[in-house]
């Protein structure tokens, strides 16, 4: 039996704790609610309780009287931050549909004529077809992967393609015009030098910084976060962003770390306190450096929105439009490290898991925004440590796929179409990430056996994929037809199929990828 000034001390637990997920709380302990007092009790614990819920009597003690007889202790998953994510909502296929009918419309794209026009509207629905498995598509959609190739295509160095936003937009123009895949990949992955420059970004080396300039920009890993620093993540993971991760990653940005915790600034007297460090000699060159990198990636933004009118005026839809990532990568990829992350599976395992959590509303977020803005349903997701090489099947199952899996509900909710690009082979992930809404996700395979992925998959998603990068670099015409011809009948029957490679181009025989689209196209018919 539970006594009365106990009932107190839980009410004040939940009540300065609902919400919360840190390994100090029981995080299965959510929000309560209150019922007044309708029926005699014979004894303090009502029986039985409804699902999912402990009833107990409160005998009216000084701090319980007048606010509640009852207590309802509710187990209710959908209302904790764990329990988050969890389910389909009912809206999610009005609210996929809204989403396809904002893409398929192209507002304020200026088509070059009205038979662009319906060229575009036939692509995004053959698209569309392929994704929601209704119905078969008049053919397979035909999107590779373009990476890099579009600089090299166009004989553009990789320097170039950086700074020089005319020749970047005229590298992709050409490749678009020359080769008309159905669906384009914008060169959002060709990132501004100038804005590098700027911030002294110090995780990556790009070309005329510490690489040759026709060399593709690379990544510097280092653990930035240590394992020390798991609770500051899980705590005020914005924080954490702003006076830790970006002084260490972006040189002039260092002072930063002085910045205040914000939470705190609620009221009059909080204000001078929290302003000091803005008014600091140190920090405010940090915070001009973010305005001219600022104003420089606006003018990168706007070479792209020229260059994306441009294509899509001629009747091309982009084949994504947004971004996002699973949590354990976020960790692992440029906070902890691949090596780090690796170990703290064994030496970290809970801090791991709930910094994955608490990472989870950001992801969709990011990735609901980022369609939202470009008008698009697809964000891109890159699984970069989730394949077979990198985890057992245990551990995917306990510290990769939750999260992820979340991501995708969460998206799919919001009326977005997950774009995941499973890198590496997922050959033993298969039956474990069918576990998505039917007609709500793409699974594009790299390495993946695509006939077992038709059959396990391919039941309940669109599978995309996956003609090798190797295939492109190194064999004749012929043997592109072949590949691309087996792939197509394995796993394009019946439609739910997008045709791509496994990788970006970068490095393909020119002769191989028109070979590749044109061949596609006319064998993929339906």
């Amino acid at each position: 039996m539970m006594t009365n000034c106990a009932i107190v001390e839980v009410v004040k637990l939940l009540v300065s704790n609902s919400g919360r997920t840190s390994n100090r709380l029981n995080p299965t302990i959510g929000p309560f609610r209150a019922i007044p007092r309708t029926r005699s009790v014979v004894s303090s614990k009502v029986s039985p309780p409804g699902p999912g819920e402990e009833h107990y009597r409160c005998d009216g003690c000084i701090e319980c009287m007048g606010i509640n007889r009852y207590l309802i202790l509710n187990y209710n998953e959908g209302k904790t931050m764990k329990g988050r994510f969890l389910k389909v909502t009912a809206d999610a296929d009005q609210n996929q549909e809204a989403q396809f009918d904002t893409w398929l419309s192209g507002k304020g794209i200026p088509f070059v004529s009205p038979e662009a026009e319906a060229d575009y509207k036939a692509r995004v629905l053959l698209i569309k077809d392929a994704i929601q498995l209704k119905k078969t598509p008049q053919r397979i959609p035909i999107c590779p992967s373009a990476g890099f190739f579009p600089i090299q295509y166009a004989g553009v160095s990789m320097y170039d393609a950086m700074y020089d936003y005319d020749a970047l937009t005229r590298a992709w123009e050409t490749y678009s015009n020359d080769l008309t895949p159905d669906a384009y990949n914008a060169p959002t992955t060709v990132v501004p030098g100038r804005v590098l420059d700027i911030l002294d970004f110090k995780l990556g080396q790009w070309p005329g910084h510490g690489i040759s300039e026709h060399s593709e920009y690379q990544y510097v890993e280092k653990e930035v976060m240590k394992a020390d620093e798991y609770q500051d993540l899980i705590d005020d993971p914005t924080g954490f962003f702003m006076n830790k991760f970006f002084p260490r990653i972006f040189g002039t940005l260092k002072p930063l770390q002085n910045m205040p915790l914000l939470p705190p600034v609620n009221e009059i007297p909080c204000i001078p306190p929290a302003l000091f460090p803005f008014g600091d000699k140190e920090i405010q060159p940090a915070f001009s450096s973010l305005a001219k990198a600022g104003e420089e990636t606006i003018r990168w933004r706007d070479a792209l929105r020229r260059l994306n009118g441009s294509i899509m005026g001629k009747g091309y839809p982009a084949f994504s439009g947004g971004f996002t990532k699973a949590p354990f990568d976020v960790i692992g990829d440029t906070l902890r490290g691949t090596r780090e992350v690796l170990m703290d599976i064994y030496r970290h395992p809970d801090e791991l898991k709930e910094a994955c959590e608490r990472i989870t509303p950001f992801m969709i977020k990011s990735g609901v925004a980022s369609c939202k803005a470009t008008g698009h349903i697809m964000p891109f997701i890159p699984l970069h440590k989730g394949a077979d090489a990198f985890m057992s099947e245990e551990q995917f199952h306990s510290f990769y796929w939750p999260t992820l899996r979340k991501v995708i509900i969460g998206l799919t909710n919001e009326g977005m179409v997950p774009q995941l690009f499973a890198e590496g082979g997922y050959n033993q992930r298969l039956e474990v990430i069918s576990d998505v809404p039917k007609g709500k996700v793409v699974w594009w395979f790299d390495l993946t056996d695509m006939a077992q992925a038709k059959k396990t998959v391919g039941r309940v998603a669109c599978i995309a994929g996956n003609v090798p990068l190797s295939l492109l670099c190194t064999a004749t015409p012929d043997d592109v037809k072949a590949y691309c011809k087996k792939l197509i009948d394995v796993a394009g029957k019946d439609g739910g199929f997008i045709f791509s490679t496994g990788a970006g181009m970068q490095g393909s025989k020119p002769e191989n990828v028109k070979t590749m689209i044109e061949f596609s196209k006319d064998y993929g018919i339906y």
